[in-house]
């Protein structure tokens, strides 16, 4: 009896000894932050207080002087003005339209740390309209003309025109049968084969958005693989479903979702060792900021936004991760809806010379209207098991496959062959980072404290001076003609058809935004403080707030 009452507790724990080092290593690999740790994000986000700073703090909050503050006050009442006079038609509309459309009363709340919002979204308001786009600019309903650095969120690779030709174009073949669904226009067949080609892989499923493709093809592995966990990588963006997407902005908590950190030998070898994972989804835009949140200007509460991008680091870590995955039979899914066909013909694969298992497309694929497309392998694509008839991955959608998107696709993919538009790819990478570079020596010769990070045509733009009112550039930038998306500086998105001269006046137009910002005490008049210094300072206001004490 005493030899059963040691040996079963002893062999229980033997026994439990893997579970709990395969639990320590995934828990080693996440990402030490709080975006690699999304139960804690989503505790901590329901505490966080909500606060406002009045008048005096809004314009002090940083310790300035009086006559600095003032200098600020003056300053923001004349933007605010200047706003409400020059855009009064479009922000008329907007106000109108923001009564009952919910995606712009979140998109207004969140434009600023939440700290200024009230006052910014009550004085200093953004138009949501506009009545034009012809090369690289935006024209709103009151005339104005904006540079646009929006990129339709990613849509717009070659230009506003080359879009409104495709969409023309796919218009014009799907015309005759028109809104018939479920039946195929003809087009889809040279689509398939287009897509395959590029693709490298088997076969293709369509969809309606980029959120819908990721969710089938991870469906789709979780049902060839039998298993139930993904892996996604720490800041990664993969549409707003489910636990996919992690953290803060979901109201699900993860359940079968693990956000390891990016570039780690301790997330591969999670990978090797768990029999659970399905697959792991990537998506390539995380090189530009890996294991960071995309960045937006209503985190931008000091100066410590870090951006950074290294080629050949990222070419060897997907590397190593598709060794990984097909070593482990996990399902490797490029997620490229959002960069697909910006970097390369052949997407995030061409570019970084590894294949996937399957990939996602979306955004400019359909040459203007809205897609999301699956390309993999046979063996995952397939929807059925013919051993068990009644054994299904069911998806279909009654506007997949829609003539006219369709029609679109068809241009967007004939036209992507042309020797015109493969000319375009000719040399982009260099000359991006060319620009960037331009950019960066021209702030710092002007004694401004912004520098680009880039990825080719897309940018995020840091601070290298501490500053509570970075976010205020934005609106800057737009007074000056340009049309940023409403997450700010965070990320820029240029049009491949940007001419040299085209970015000379973006540049310039980013230096009058900064003379802005250090003339009218924004920037420079900080009072010495860190972003140490600057995150305490908020801290004791969120405690205080907590607390019940006035900020």
């Amino acid at each position: 009896m005493p030899f059963i009452e040691y040996a079963l507790p002893a062999a229980a724990l033997a026994l439990g000894l893997p579970a709990l080092k395969r639990r320590l290593d995934l828990s080693r690999a996440k990402h030490r932050s709080l975006a690699g740790h999304s139960r804690l994000a989503k505790r901590l986000a329901r505490l966080l207080p909500g606060y406002a700073y009045d008048e005096e703090k809004f314009f002090n909050c940083d310790g300035v002087s009086d006559e600095v503050a003032q200098l600020r006050r003056a300053a923001f009442e004349t933007l605010c003005a200047g706003f409400a006079q020059r855009y009064a038609k479009t922000l008329a509309l907007t106000a109108q339209a923001r009564e009952g459309l919910a995606d712009l009363q979140f998109t207004g709340q969140y434009r600023v740390p939440f700290q200024f919002s009230p006052i910014v979204s009550e004085r200093l308001k953004v138009g949501a309209f506009v009545r034009s786009a012809e090369g690289v600019s935006l024209t709103d309903l009151d005339g104005n003309r904006f540079i646009d650095l929006t990129g339709s969120y990613g849509v717009n690779v070659f230009g506003v025109d080359f879009y409104k030709a495709t969409m023309a174009e796919g218009a014009a073949l799907a015309q005759e049968l028109g809104p018939v669904l479920g039946a195929y226009h003809p087009c889809v067949a040279d689509n398939i084969a287009r897509l395959r080609a590029i693709s490298g892989l088997d076969e293709v499923s369509f969809h309606m958005s980029g959120t819908e493709a990721v969710m089938q093809a991870v469906r789709l592995a979780r049902y060839h693989t039998r298993r139930k966990h993904l892996v996604r990588f720490c800041g990664a963006y993969h549409g707003w479903w489910e636990d996919v997407q992690p953290g803060p902005g979901n109201p699900l908590p993860p359940r079968e979702t693990h956000t390891l950190a990016d570039l780690s030998e301790r997330s591969l070898q999670v990978l090797r060792t768990r029999k659970d994972i399905a697959c792991v989804l990537v998506n390539p835009l995380q090189a530009l900021h890996p294991n960071r949140n995309a960045p937006a200007d209503s985190a931008l509460v000091d100066s410590s936004r870090q951006a950074g991008y290294d080629k050949a680091a990222y070419t060897a870590w997907l590397q190593r991760l598709r060794e990984v995955c097909t070593e482990r039979g996990i399902v490797l899914i490029f997620d490229e809806v959002f960069l697909g066909f910006r970097l390369a013909k052949g997407g995030a694969q061409e570019y970084f010379g590894v294949k996937a298992d399957m990939v996602t497309y979306g955004k400019t694929l359909a040459g203007g209207y809205p897609v999301g497309v699956v390309c993999g392998r046979h063996d995952l694509m397939q929807r059925y098991r013919p051993e068990r008839p009644a054994d299904l991955c069911f998806a279909r959608g009654t506007f997949n496959a829609h003539p006219y998107v369709m029609g679109g696709m068809n241009a967007f993919l004939r036209r992507l062959n042309t020797p015109e538009v493969q000319a375009v790819y000719e040399g982009q990478e260099a000359r991006w980072d060319a620009r960037a570079l331009r950019f960066n020596t021209t702030m710092a010769a002007e004694g401004l404290p912004m520098r680009a990070t880039n990825l080719h045509s897309i940018w995020t733009i840091g601070y290298t001076e501490p500053s509570r009112y970075n976010w205020l550039l934005q609106y800057h930038l737009r007074w000056h003609g340009l049309a940023l998306s409403w997450v700010g500086t965070g990320r820029l998105i240029f049009s491949l058809n940007f001419s040299d001269a085209d970015f000379e006046q973006v540049l310039q137009r980013f230096v009058l935004a900064g003379r802005d910002m250090r003339a009218q005490g924004w920037w420079g008049q900080g009072g010495g403080q860190s972003n140490k210094d600057i995150r305490r300072g908020i801290l004791r206001e969120v405690l205080g707030t907590l607390l019940g004490r006035q900020v």
